[in-house]
């Protein structure tokens, strides 16, 4: 194993088998190599270098994170829809607290980080409402702030005073540096400035006490300009790759600060070398919702993977995926969204989201089937708690992935290496084995088993060969995916998903 431990820019070329080349622009290059004699002990001293992330929040594993938009009475609605149900709910993830606008890309936030009262009327008497279902409140902030003179309501112009304190990303001669992203423009906070620092997460941490919230999606970080010169000196080019750190280390901060750190948690999608240590939770940024190897589902899948086996150990994805262009005929179908959620509950952690464009979506609440999937597999979510958690308590220790390439616990098998972007299979820690459906229309797949007897989690029967990896064909219809459990796991898992209701 490898870690450049360098900011600067650099490019790798692994496309010679057998050979691998490094270009970096630097005087000299730091990094690691580690050694060891299985997989599972290169990550073990990868990520001692790299670092490791902490255990998520107990109650993180208590059920579904909701992402919702919408206001005050669409919140509440949805909540009465999934206690009906039983839905275990571990919290509601509202990404609109600051307030919502229409851009050409679709439903956009305003980045000024103050709770919109007008959009959540109520808010105290709503926060309650989600604590007494069993749930946190979570929100979304990310490192740009845009001008809010024009936003209805706004109390604090947060760009105003960045900018009038000297505490955004400027170029070589002063001028503040904008990105445009979809069709408006936004400023960095410069983290290297110790004043902006102290100012931003002051901020931050009003979130967390005043407002209430327990975390949020920490987005954003990968943008800081190559043109920019920062306080500290640095050009952009040299500090891009460590902007991301330094903003999860901020955030990590802010729950400290808030008295939440353990309670709290963030999660980022932009990182560098250094992120895990900093981060509590990663997500993997903004798949289409669409099928595909690409940027769909099964993108998705690979990025489980291969994030896993970079030390990336606690790691989810949006439920159904983010970005939707109805224009191009992308749009969320009912299938897309039922498949990736009956996945989810087999992850990190079990969170939804309703897309850049809602209304072109299928959501979980849209009818009854998918309000009553959703609940079903919250459960099975919430019965994995203990066994996610001794997985969890693998990565903290030993820097080993809750979601894991099966080639990992294969005694050496690389066909798991050679798996098409259709078969793509996971471990959840090292007994569960998931054989997600990553097509349309399709109710059978062939499963690879790693050596040993598996049974089938919902129908209890056993396949597989002690002494090798096995194919088998399995029926995979919406509702009962291809998910295996080690034989002599199985009786402790499928009593544990019984107690949830999960299970017959």
């Amino acid at each position: 194993g490898f870690y450049l431990a360098n900011t600067e820019d650099s490019v790798v070329d692994l496309t010679k088998p057998g050979e691998g080349r490094l270009g970096l622009h630097a005087p000299a290059l730091r990094g690691g190599v580690v050694r060891a004699d299985e997989p599972l002990g290169v990550l073990e001293g990868l990520t001692a270098g790299t670092g490791r992330m902490p255990a998520l929040p107990p109650w993180v594993h208590e059920g579904a994170i909701v992402g919702m938009q919408g206001g005050t009475d669409a919140v509440r609605n949805v909540l009465r829809e999934l206690t009906a149900r039983g839905t275990p709910i571990a919290g509601f993830w509202l990404q609109d607290w600051v307030g919502r606008r229409q851009t050409s890309f679709g439903s956009q936030l305003w980045w000024n980080w103050e709770l919109d009262t007008e959009r959540y009327p109520a808010w105290p008497e709503l926060l309650a409402e989600v604590r007494a279902a069993g749930g946190r409140m979570l929100g979304y902030v990310n490192p740009f702030l845009v001008d809010a003179a024009s936003k209805p309501g706004v109390r604090r112009n947060l760009y105003a005073e960045a900018q009038e304190r000297g505490y955004l990303v400027r170029d070589d001669g002063g001028k503040v540096l904008t990105v445009t992203l979809t069709d408006f423009p936004a400023a960095m906070v410069d983290l290297s400035n110790p004043a902006a620092r102290t100012w931003l997460l002051a901020i931050l941490t009003e979130a967390l006490t005043t407002v209430g919230l327990d975390g949020w999606m920490a987005d954003f970080a990968e943008s800081l300009p190559f043109e920019a010169r920062l306080a500290s000196g640095e050009t952009g080019a040299v500090a891009h790759n460590r902007y991301p750190v330094d903003w999860a280390a901020l955030n990590r901060e802010a729950l400290r600060a808030a008295g939440k750190e353990g309670q709290g948690m963030f999660f980022t999608r932009a990182g560098g070398m250094g992120s895990a240590r900093e981060s509590t939770l990663f997500w993997l940024g903004d798949q289409n919702v669409t099928w595909d190897e690409f940027d769909g589902l099964a993108s998705a899948v690979i990025g489980l993977l291969s994030g896993g086996l970079s030390g990336i150990t606690l790691n989810h994805w949006d439920i159904g995926g983010y970005t939707t262009l109805p224009e191009l005929g992308v749009s969320r179908s009912k299938e897309l969204l039922l498949r990736w959620m009956e996945i989810s509950a087999f992850t990190a952690v079990y969170r939804t989201h309703e897309g850049n464009r809602p209304a072109s979506n299928a959501q979980f609440y849209s009818d009854a089937e998918s309000l009553d999937a959703f609940a079903r597999f919250a459960r099975v979510y919430k019965g994995l708690s203990a066994y996610r958690r001794r997985a969890e308590a693998e990565a903290v220790a030993r820097g080993w992935p809750i979601v894991r390439h099966p080639w990992l616990h294969a005694e050496g098998d690389v066909a798991f290496l050679d798996l098409p972007p259709t078969e793509l299979e996971f471990l959840l820690g090292s007994d569960i084995l998931v054989a997600p459906v990553l097509a349309p229309g399709v109710n059978r797949r062939p499963v690879r088993l790693p050596p040993g007897r598996w049974v089938h989690l919902f129908r209890g029967d056993a396949s597989g060969d002690a002494g090798a990896s096995t194919v088998v064909e399995v029926e995979a219809p919406l509702g009962t995916p291809a998910v295996f459990v080690r034989e002599s796991a199985a009786p402790e898992i499928r009593r544990a998903l019984q107690s949830a209701g999960a299970l017959p």
